[in-house]
């Protein structure tokens, strides 16, 4: 398989040291990871429901060096008159290394994840990465939430089974409109989390409900590490919340992007220069991301 180490990825990181010299402390580096543009062949690409689909990819090692949160930029192919000009940012959903597989769980609305949708098994793709920083545990962690709403659960994954893998306990919520659409819980409990699901159609979706349910969770074993993807609302409650609780919080954004390497600044968004501060500063969601402190990051 193809696999060729981007030229860029060194000059980026130097880019990114020196622009966050005054951000938080955990964005004083950006790690040197091996970001190769890796031809990957199509194991299979089913869908989930009328809406999401799950690729399986065999992929090359460096891809599977991916770290939980990190993710691919895809080049999604050109389908009758409509073409994705530019590569899709994808979060990793899993990674097996012992099958050499990368797996994305996607939904289906655009050019490009249309392209997406037409690979059939022995197909291929070219998927750059992996790209960007991902989750980081704390030291020793005991208990780490997982909260969030549809598809945001798929970047959120990976984190489950690394957590649990270092000897944490797992907790995901999982909300969603109704229970037939949501998608993960099966993955997550075999990989050890404990699922919690809510839902509009059972109205225990809602923001007091959810908080109920979280503080819950928290007075029964606290959380060490609380995470969320996908939801402003969400985002806000978690903010609050981990604040008052004086928990640690980290946030997976989405993006567009435009070469998911930091050179383009196509994806740049304000963040708050450290927790509770007025003062913004600006990053890449690509390079110093998508991973960021919950408490900086501004809400949509």
């Amino acid at each position: 398989m193809k696999q060729v180490l981007s030229k860029v990825t060194m000059a980026c990181i130097a880019d990114v040291q020196e622009a966050n010299a005054d951000a938080g402390p955990m964005w004083h580096a950006c790690p040197a990871f091996a970001v190769a543009e890796n031809a990957c062949r199509v194991v299979s690409n089913e869908w989930v429901n009328r809406e999401y689909k799950h690729l399986v990819l065999d992929a090359p090692a460096t891809a599977l060096n991916a770290r939980p949160g990190q993710f691919f930029h895809l080049a999604c192919e050109a389908i009758e008159d409509e073409t994705a000009f530019l590569r899709r940012p994808m979060s990793l959903y899993r990674v097996s290394r012992t099958a050499g597989h990368i797996e994305f769980l996607y939904k289906v609305q655009g050019a490009g994840t249309r392209g997406l949708a037409r690979l059939e098994a022995n197909g291929m793709l070219d998927a750059l990465g992996p790209v960007g920083r991902g989750f980081t545990l704390p030291e020793n962690a005991r208990h780490v939430l997982l909260l969030a709403r549809g598809v945001g659960l798929a970047t959120l994954a990976p984190l489950a089974e690394y957590a649990a893998a270092g000897g944490a306990k797992v907790t995901a919520v999982l909300s969603a409109r109704s229970r037939n659409v949501v998608m993960s819980a099966d993955y997550l409990r075999e990989v050890g989390a404990e699922v919690q699901i809510v839902t509009d159609e059972e109205q225990t979706s809602d923001v007091v409900s959810v908080e109920r349910l979280l503080r819950g969770c928290h007075a029964a074993s606290p959380f060490d590490l609380v995470t969320t993807c996908g939801s402003n609302r969400l985002l806000t409650l978690l903010q609050r919340l981990a604040a008052e609780l004086e928990i640690a919080g980290q946030i997976a954004l989405e993006q567009h992007m435009g070469c998911a390497l930091g050179a383009c600044y196509a994806c740049v968004r304000p963040f708050r220069k450290q927790a509770g501060s007025d003062q913004l500063t600006y990053r890449r969601v690509c390079w110093e991301g998508p991973v960021f402190d919950l408490q900086e990051t501004v809400s949509w």
